[in-house]
């Protein structure tokens, strides 16, 4: 039985305090923008054995400890002063709060005695995050530190895991206290019941057109290859839901796709004429849902078994044939020892499924305008890369080439956000650089994505993480101007960039950098690239008409101008 260990019998520092609470709980490493705020964490962090990662901007900071958290399923830790320093932090908080990721961000705070007088960049952080962040949290008093740290790491990662938000005032990292260190933070896992895997496989059994849809967080290695295991037993057809593609072998005879944006006309048609949706571990937000088209709200039109974590969210949206509540590790290791009592009937309707993936999944066919053919780079990506390579990308129309034609085959292997936050791929590339540096890191980018955080390039050289960001640059916001096209045809407007030489940019940071304007420009600027030991950008100059990897400007406008 555990015991609670005895009060220090030195006082020390809220900011000691603290960090001997991080190591406690397991942090080996955390991100930050320094402030004047928390300068006695800063202090105490000086002889921790906690790599600290000093980054340009809070918000790339907060991505970094996001990224982390996606890949580890412990919380990203992130430090950020008050005011200015907490608001830049978040959007990374957004994304974890729409992600499901675990995540804490410590914001510097004003002293106790000047709360409530609007002193220096004081907020009131319990409104500021308080619609998206899980919990916020003001600590007062550091005899309190080890209480409310461990609740927030409980916090983060139980149920549908989050943000949390902990503010530190000035005063109280200064004042000293007397206090024992918590115990270790442990994560629940909620288990389905024997009734509850009896009813789903005779659901199972019963069907003859059952689909598979995975998603949400608190997965891992093992539960990918129990699902895979289940999947391979009953011969299902397996999709994965938006930028999930990492939780399920995209080389595996049962898997299908998934629901994403431009989505494969004929994967939709196949979920809506199945006869049992089995939805393990995500919500069918908005983008896998097709904006709330592809089930029927609240009843979904055909019988739904839904898995979540959290109980609050079965029946929040839907409401499913069969609710379980367990997490999707629990779950995957329950489901791989659930075995069919007869050949399941509908291999043919797999198969097909799977044809349809393989046929919109292939880049071989594909040809854009212009000399630079992203079907061909993307080709000589599956021949050149490790299977485990790990993709990053944040928002814009050029995530599809990734999310396409990319096959995920690896658990912990795509970093993107479900928020669609602009700016992401490269603080998620240095995050996921950081704590695997043996691992190869790509950065997907669009021109206007990569200067939303591209001064984090800077940390990537300053820390030696050689990962190398593909900027696809079609000089404009490209996304925007394919719906304002459809919607105001001819009428550009907010939409055109004048960008930098990118390559230039790379090298001004001390980086590496290459123009690449062809196709056959491509693989030897990837393997200089990757010789370099550097991080690396490679400037990839797209023809403007080239807006997806099956449509143009012109023909969008054509189109819109046609309806009238």
């Amino acid at each position: 039985m555990a015991t609670t260990p005895a009060p220090s019998p030195t006082p020390r520092t809220g900011g000691q305090i603290l960090v001997r609470q991080l190591i406690t709980h397991g942090v080996q490493q955390l991100f930050c923008v320094p402030g004047e705020s928390y300068l006695a964490v800063l202090d105490a962090l000086h002889d921790a054995d906690i790599a600290v990662t000093v980054c340009r901007q809070e918000g790339g900071a907060a991505m970094m400890a996001e990224a982390q958290g996606k890949l580890t399923g412990r919380p990203g830790i992130c430090f950020v002063t008050r005011g200015p320093g907490a608001t830049n932090a978040s959007a990374g908080v957004h994304i974890a709060h729409q992600d499901s990721t675990p995540l804490i961000l410590f914001v510097g705070q004003v002293a106790r005695g000047a709360k409530g007088r609007e002193a220096f960049q004081e907020l009131d952080y319990r409104a500021v995050f308080g619609t998206m962040a899980k919990w916020v949290v003001d600590i007062d008093d550091p005899a309190r530190l080890p209480e409310l740290v461990s609740r927030a790491f409980h916090v983060a990662t139980s149920g549908r895991p989050g943000p949390v938000v902990v503010a530190l005032p000035e005063d109280m990292l200064t004042a000293t206290a007397s206090v024992p260190d918590a115990l270790p933070y442990q994560v629940a896992e909620t288990h389905p019941g024997a009734p509850a895997l009896q009813e789903l496989g005779e659901r199972l059994q019963a069907a003859e057109r059952p689909v598979v849809i995975l998603g949400g967080s608190r997965w891992s290695e093992q539960a990918v290859r129990d699902v895979t295991a289940f999947a391979e037993a009953w011969q299902l057809p397996v999709y994965c839901s938006f930028r999930r593609q990492m939780l399920f072998p995209a080389s595996h005879a049962s898997y299908a796709g998934d629901l994403g944006l431009g989505v494969n006309p004929k994967l939709l048609a196949r979920i809506r004429a199945s006869d049992l949706v089995l939805v393990l571990g995500g919500r069918l937000s908005e983008i896998p849902s097709q904006g709330y088209e592809l089930f029927a709200i609240p009843n979904p039109g055909q019988p739904m078994v839904h898995v979540h974590a959290d109980a609050d969210e079965l029946g929040s949206l839907y409401r499913p044939a069969q609710a379980i509540h367990a997490t999707p590790q629990a779950m995957a290791a329950a489901l791989a020892r659930l075995l069919p009592a007869a050949v399941p009937r509908w291999s043919a309707h797999t198969q097909a499924a799977r044809a349809e993936y393989l046929a919109w999944s292939d880049p071989a066919p594909i040809r854009i305008p212009g000399s630079l053919q992203m079907g061909e780079v993307m080709q000589h990506l599956k021949a050149a890369l490790p299977a485990d390579t790990i993709f990053c990308n944040g928002a814009g129309n050029f995530a599809t080439w990734v999310h396409r034609f990319w096959p995920f085959a690896h658990y912990a292997s795509q970093l993107a956000p479900t928020s669609g936050s602009m700016g992401y791929g490269l603080p998620a590339g240095v995050g996921a650089k950081r704590l695997w540096p043996e691992r190869e890191v790509m950065v997907f980018a669009g021109d206007g994505d990569f200067l939303m955080h591209g001064q984090e390039f800077a940390t990537a050289v300053q820390y030696g993480l050689p990962l190398i960001v593909v900027l696809l640059d079609n000089a404009m916001y490209g996304t925007i101007r394919m719906h304002q096209e459809r919607e105001y045809p001819g009428r550009i407007s907010a939409t055109e960039l004048k960008n930098p030489d990118f390559k230039a940019y790379a090298q001004a940071f001390g980086g590496h950098g290459e123009r690449v304007e062809r196709t056959e420009d491509f693989a030897p600027a990837l393997a200089r690239a990757r010789a370099s030991g550097l991080p690396s950008v490679l400037h990839c100059l797209i023809d403007p008409q080239a807006i997806t990897p099956t449509g143009t400007l012109d023909g969008i406008r054509t189109a819109a101008l046609a309806r009238g």
